[in-house]
């Protein structure tokens, strides 16, 4: 079950549209109008969007509801064969994919999507391979939000301190000590394929944990993660149980590996949860649009979701703790009409900046 809690609140699908903006024309300048295609000419043709997506994937992403509204709006999907080359297939106004593939090893089908690419450069894909691979390594992850500033932006949002191991794990409590880090630790595995977690509470569990691995300090929340969704300039936000606060006595009293096969996930809905108003209270809408700008801009992708954390006991102190390229978006609400506008979107841009698109009447 998924519920709607959203930035700002009480949007519907009006408000939902008008953030996914269909950029037809340019209110300001005459020579954009004229340029740009009329509404008809856009919906005259289908919308093709090619996707390679794991069984898995498709099941969650492409639900009867979404393939009906894409009918609607002329979107049509279409399954990419992994099997046959990608320019014998299509054509395709859109590719939309996940990295890795089920025939093919994730570098085959990184080549294979860059040559697809320089050889039809008409088309959009969601989104280049090699951006993509940034946010499948936790140790370069979180790189690019620990190097903005926004301490000034309506709250401060930073990353906890973390240290990636890749050593025997009998020395991981001398790399922790020499790295300053503070006991208990979030254990992660290095490659994001993995949503397991761990919390070691002492030393010695530290012994016990399987490199390679990224450890995060582990800042109280109030039980509460907020997991931002981004889609192009749309955001939505949705709050989820997390872990709970440790306090010193669960230090003196616990000790060994937590192992965590799933946090946050959409059974752990927490919007309509009796929450402490203070704990439950959104990150500030402008804190996240500049955020989400920052990101979209540094890390060149428009399809990913930001797991972030508000420290307990304050207001505008935020945490980014983890990121997710083309996440579980069927469990976001109203992402329905969100994506397909998108994609809407993308297409009337790109017919903007052809050239055959400039006033000619005849």
């Amino acid at each position: 079950m998924v519920s709607g809690g959203r930035v700002g609140g009480g949007e519907g699908e009006a408000g939902e549209a008008a953030e996914v903006a269909v950029a037809m024309v340019d209110n300001e300048e005459e020579v954009a109008q004229a340029q740009a295609p009329p509404a008809a000419a856009v919906a005259a043709r289908e919308l093709v969007v090619g996707y390679a997506l794991t069984s898995k994937k498709a099941k969650s992403f492409l639900q009867p509801k979404l393939r009906g509204l894409a009918r609607k709006k002329g979107i049509l999907f279409v399954a990419i064969d992994q099997k046959r080359p990608l320019s014998d297939q299509g054509p395709f106004d859109i590719v939309l994919h996940k990295l890795y593939s089920l025939q093919l090893t994730g570098r085959e089908w990184q080549q294979l999507l860059e040559e697809y690419r320089e050889e039809h450069p008409e088309v959009t894909v969601l989104d280049p391979p090699g951006a993509i691979e940034h946010l499948l390594n936790r140790q370069s992850m979180l790189q690019e939000v620990s190097e903005l500033d926004l301490s000034d932006c309506h709250g401060r949002v930073g990353v906890p301190k973390q240290l990636f191991v890749n050593t025997d794990p009998s020395s991981i409590p001398a790399a922790v000590m020499r790295a300053g880090l503070s006991l208990p630790l979030v254990a992660k595995p290095l490659v994001a394929k993995s949503h397991e977690l761990s919390l070691a509470y002492d030393p010695i569990s530290l012994t016990k944990l399987e490199p390679p691995l990224v450890l995060q300090e582990f800042v109280n929340h109030g039980g509460v993660l907020f997991k931002v969704y981004i889609v192009g300039d749309a955001i939505r936000v949705v709050r989820r149980f997390s872990l709970p606060n440790v306090d010193v006595g669960d230090l003196s009293n616990n000790a060994g590996v937590f192992r965590f096969p799933r946090v946050s996930c959409a059974s752990a809905n927490a919007d309509d949860a009796d929450l402490d108003p203070h704990v439950a209270e959104l990150p500030p809408r402008p804190l996240l649009e500049i955020l989400a700008r920052e990101l979209r801009r540094r890390l060149g992708l428009r399809l990913f979701n930001i797991d972030m954390i508000r420290e307990h006991g304050t207001r505008d102190r935020f945490y980014v703790i983890d990121m997710n390229y083309f996440p579980g978006y069927g469990k976001m609400p109203g992402y329905e009409h969100v994506f397909t506008d998108f994609l809407l979107s993308l297409v009337q841009k790109e017919y903007k900046r052809r050239p055959s698109y400039s006033s000619c009447e005849g």
